[in-house]
């Protein structure tokens, strides 16, 4: 077995001692080595599924800039889960610690977010990827229509997407973000507002939270009507 020591140092290390106690008994260094390997498969195989996603994403970017001028996209971010992130999530769900219960339990090893201009864009930009004979649409769900209690806004897809590997094809479920840059705004900040701080958000502040997200949302809306608006007379 060919394995690279750096990648595997990293993916140890990424993992935390006791997460690997639990998994391992003292005397099988080998099995060890050999589950970790399979991580280094399963980050190159996620990694190459989020290759695969951003690809048909761009083209159809392209596309429009070139048909009609004008991007519907103005930007993608891509994120993948760490060994300990993956381990913490199948701990929550029950599910044994291995790489084939987390390709089979876990839709969101792989993530991309993609941030559109307006809201009709991200709709636009679903339906097309979704629309594609390779890409199998898992999971759907409509955050902007029916906004989460504390004012989230975004569309989540979980799509199955080929993989093609020298010896095998895998499909592969990717999880996607599509949002416009006004709702990632508010996302990112109320993240960092609620998630890094070391204080409880209190009621009164999560409805200020809230409040922002309901504004920010008929700021979306009211560029929406400009940009028909100026398309019509243009």
């Amino acid at each position: 077995m060919n394995i690279n020591v750096n990648n595997l140092k990293k993916t140890i290390e990424g993992t935390e001692l006791d997460t690997v106690k639990q998994l391992f008994p003292a005397d099988t260094g080998e099995l060890l080595v050999e589950e970790m390997y399979k991580f280094i498969e399963l980050e190159h195989l996620y990694e190459s599924a989020i290759r695969e996603v951003k690809t048909k994403l761009e083209i159809l970017d392209s596309e429009f800039r070139t048909k009609y001028a004008y991007n519907p996209i103005h930007h993608i971010e891509d994120r993948l889960k760490s060994p300990k992130s993956i381990f913490e999530k199948l701990r929550r769900k029950d599910k044994p610690f291995s790489v084939d219960s987390a390709k089979k339990n876990l839709y969101d090893i792989a993530g991309i977010r993609v941030i559109c201009n307006y809201i009709e864009d991200i709709y636009t930009v679903a339906d097309l990827l979704t629309a594609q004979d390779d890409v199998k649409l898992v999971e759907r769900k409509d955050y902007i229509k029916s906004p989460k209690p504390n004012g989230y806004r975004s569309l989540h897809l979980v799509i199955q997407t080929p993989v093609y590997l020298s010896e095998a094809k895998e499909h592969v479920f990717v999880e996607v973000q599509i949002r416009t840059i006004a709702m990632d705004f508010w996302a990112s900040l109320e993240h960092e507002l609620k998630y890094k701080t070391d204080n409880e958000v209190s009621a009164e502040l999560a409805a200020r939270l809230k409040n922002c997200a309901e504004t920010i949302a008929a700021t979306d809306a009211e560029m929406q009507e400009i940009y028909r608006t100026l398309k019509e007379i243009s």
